[in-house]
């Protein structure tokens, strides 16, 4: 039996350094960084042709954030984390199976998610038997007979659950789901279950659909843009520029997070270099530093201003929406002692942030993980909703609502079937498309198939992308879940630890990445996504393949299908032999996706119904917008307590880490590290550096991490913020947002200690 790898990653061993925090978001610094990691990871020849080809209408669409490509582009349609993952993707570095064969599971785990990512892209498909502690190759043939074999000898279908993450495509994910769903269960979790679930259950319910309802013109034409739980500077740079641009229009802009950001202090566009502008752009004219977990009184502050001065969309109230008197009372009786206790700002500021919001006459609402991921997640999304709807602040020019995705399709898979818990109305229509019998029952999500894994009610495990166990919450729980599962599966283009803490058996089936030339039966291929503002396009990769073992996602859907069914009505060899088979049976399937391939082949693709958008009105049982009425949430801890939310680094995109830098915080060499007030630090005697070990608290429940260093810096008393994945080893597997099941990263009851023991332990 082999020895159990380790889930956690390991403590950096590089001396952390601290440098006074950036002002300043992208410039030059941002334009040496792109370069360096497209030279490190793909030399001259291959930067210039990659780089050049992200973002453009013949190109690929960047496999990082999910920031809609504005219709008239540059020849440099990227930003600084865009190109790193684009040298990412497409690095010289390869992981062979003289690789494997060289390096046990045991001594793989042991090094960093850094090490790992760094050794490049996965040559072929690979097998851990048993007992095993190597990775041996094996053929396509014989990985699809072994999960086909694993499958069919299922007791029940709903022992076998498929993850997506949102780097799959359009064409790839329906695939997917059609496989799942003719396997007979609805077991499909996704990166979406952890971050914008709670995005879609609030805003589903109160406008009738689960998205923005924002062009990226938009923009250009709002008075107030609200940008809350977010850091676009890090985690989707190229917002900044339609930020930029809509400040220089005159627009106000109000950042409301527990750190101040570089990203939405000032900013300047590499590209302006080019044509001689040094100047910078200030972004936000007010940052509302609001206490982790306040935002709901934050929002019940800015209601209260709004009902105070007046400035009401009276008619539209009246006409096309429910609820609104119930939520102005709750408001109304809400006292402003509680409201600021709560969001830790003084009533002053609320009081003149909240004039400016009620004198705008177009709002946008942009927001995040800071929002989503709290135990009031679907609630505090709804409070936002309540602020708009007084100024009827959708459906019309400069208004309306933005989550901002992070990842490139994570949108996209959902619209095509990536969905757990879809309603009849959709199984329905997918039912007569693909010409199949689905099961009603919902399927489990993240947190419910993490919790089935370990109460050995999984047998198959399947991963189409990701790093399951880096991202998900409660590391040792995750990883306690996977090891009882018999076959883990990762459909995967670089090393990572999921690949490391898996099922008894376990395959490695890797696969195209986004900028790489897809040839099939009929000749190359394109693929389809969808980004954060409903619109789908193409994406043509043109690199090479970094191996001639590669397969695409959609092909590895088809023939795994071919393994499982003797007799099914879909053409899975038609449709990976040309994917505009697999377009026209999503326009037999999908809502909206009429004329699909003639649409997609658009210059800027096209536009997906939205009704509060398009002709504002709203998919719900009563036909009309609905207000909400919460109680604000009980935010107390103890006195020894604080509150942690995990965030990410310059340097990483979700479970990537690049590298040991976070540029703009000031912070280099360490990620063990905990940013905190610095008064508190003074109460209890500690500097930057102190060691301190970590316990977290749930409902009688503790988990400790050893080893994170002090880092004095500007964030509300009482809270403090450290990175993740490292840190998801402290957050509790049942502690989520209610109505969403969303993890609560940006909530956790936490102790801090003096640690004495060695850093490298």
């Amino acid at each position: 039996m082999r020895e159990h790898a380790r889930a956690e990653t390991p403590p950096d061993t590089l001396p952390l350094k601290i440098k006074k925090k950036k002002k300043m978001a992208a410039g030059i610094p941002a334009v040496t960084s792109s370069l360096k990691h497209g030279l490190q990871n793909m030399g001259i020849s291959r930067t210039v042709k990659t780089l050049t080809m992200v973002n453009q209408q013949e190109g690929f669409d960047c496999p990082g954030c999910a920031w809609p490509d504005p219709s008239h582009r540059t020849q440099f349609e990227f930003c600084e984390n865009g190109a790193k993952a684009v040298a990412d993707e497409a690095t010289k570095r390869r992981v062979t199976p003289e690789f494997f064969s060289k390096h046990s599971i045991q001594y793989l785990s042991m090094q960093s998610d850094r090490w790992l990512n760094k050794q490049g892209r996965i040559t072929h498909p690979m097998v851990l038997e048993e007992g095993s502690s190597h990775y041996v190759p094996i053929t396509w043939d014989d990985a699809f007979s072994m999960i086909a074999g694993e499958v069919n000898k299922l007791e029940n279908p709903n022992r076998s659950v498929f993850y997506t993450s949102g780097r799959t495509s359009n064409e790839a994910a329906f695939l997917y789901q059609a496989m799942v769903r003719s396997i007979g269960t609805n077991n499909l979790p996704d990166c979406s279950n952890m971050c914008h679930e709670s995005s879609g259950k609030g805003l589903g319910a109160t406008i009738g659909i689960g998205k923005g309802t924002v062009h990226l013109d938009d923009f250009n034409h709002a008075d107030v843009i609200l940008v809350i739980g977010q850091n676009p500077g890090t985690n989707h740079p190229r917002m900044l520029t339609a930020l930029r641009d809509a400040k220089l229009k005159g627009a106000t802009l109000i950042h409301v997070n527990p750190l101040p950001e570089a990203g939405l202090e000032r900013f300047k566009h590499p590209q302006d270099y080019m044509k001689m502008n040094l100047s910078s752009t200030q972004l936000s004219d007010f940052h509302l530093p609001v206490k982790i977990g306040g935002d709901a009184a934050l929002l019940k502050g800015l209601i209260k201003i709004h009902d105070e001065l007046g400035h009401l969309d009276s008619k539209f109230i009246a006409n096309q929406t429910g609820g609104f008197d119930s939520m102005l009372e709750k408001a109304r009786d809400t006292d402003w002692n509680a409201i600021v206790r709560d969001s830790g700002l003084p009533r002053e500021l609320i009081s003149e942030v909240g004039q400016v919001v009620a004198r705008s006459k177009a709002t946008i609402a942009c927001w995040a993980m800071g929002l989503t991921q709290q135990p009031n997640g679907v609630a505090v999304i709804q409070e936002v909703v309540n602020l708009l709807l007084m100024g009827g602040h959708v459906g019309r020019p400069g208004a309306g609502f933005c989550p901002v995705r992070g990842h490139s399709n994570v949108q996209g898979d959902r619209t095509v079937g990536i969905w757990e818990a879809a309603p009849v109305s959709f199984i329905e229509r997918m039912e007569k498309g693909l010409n199949i019998s689905i099961p009603r029952e919902h399927g489990y999500d993240v947190v419910g198939a993490i919790q089935a894994m370990r109460d050995g009610a999984v047998d198959v495990f399947f991963c189409m992308g990701g790093n399951f166990i880096s991202a998900t919450p409660d590391t040792m729980a995750t990883a306690e879940g996977l090891r009882k599962v018999g076959l883990t599966v990762q459909v995967s283009t670089k090393l990572n630890r999921s690949h490391l803490v898996t099922g008894k058996k376990a395959l490695i089936l890797p696969c195209l990445g986004r900028t790489e030339l897809d040839v099939q039966g009929t000749g190359p291929q394109f693929v389809s996504v969808e980004n954060s503002m409903g619109i789908v396009h193409r994406s043509t990769g043109s690199l090479p393949p970094a191996s001639s073992h590669l397969r695409s996602e959609p092909w590895i859907v088809a023939q795994l299908s071919q393994h499982l069914f003797t007799n099914s009505p879909i053409d899975w060899s038609g449709m990976v032999e040309d994917y505009d088979m697999i377009r026209n049976l999503m326009e037999k399937s999908l809502s909206g996706f009429e004329d699909y391939n003639k649409r997609v082949r658009l210059e800027n693709g096209f536009l997906l119904p939205n009704p509060p958008r398009d002709s504002r009105t709203f998919d719900t049982p009563s036909g009309r917008a609905h207000f909400t009425t919460h109680d604000l949430p009980d935010v107390r801890i103890d006195d020894e307590q604080f509150i942690m939310m995990t965030i990410r680094s310059h340097d990483q995109y979700n479970t990537t880490i690049y590298d040991v830098h976070d540029r703009y915080r000031g912070v280099s060499g360490n990620r063990r590290i905990v940013l905190m007030n610095a008064l508190d630090m003074a109460e209890r005697g500690w500097k930057n550096r102190q060691m301190v070990s970590i316990t977290s608290h749930f409902e009688g429940e503790t988990r400790t991490a050893d080893g994170w260093q002090l880092v004095a810096y500007e964030i509300p008393r009482k809270n403090i913020a450290t990175y993740f994945p490292e840190a998801n080893i402290l957050v509790p597997l049942r502690s989520t947002a209610k109505d969403s099941n969303t993890p609560t990263s940006k909530w956790i009851k936490v102790t801090l200690a003096d640690f004495h023991g060695d850093e490298e332990e």
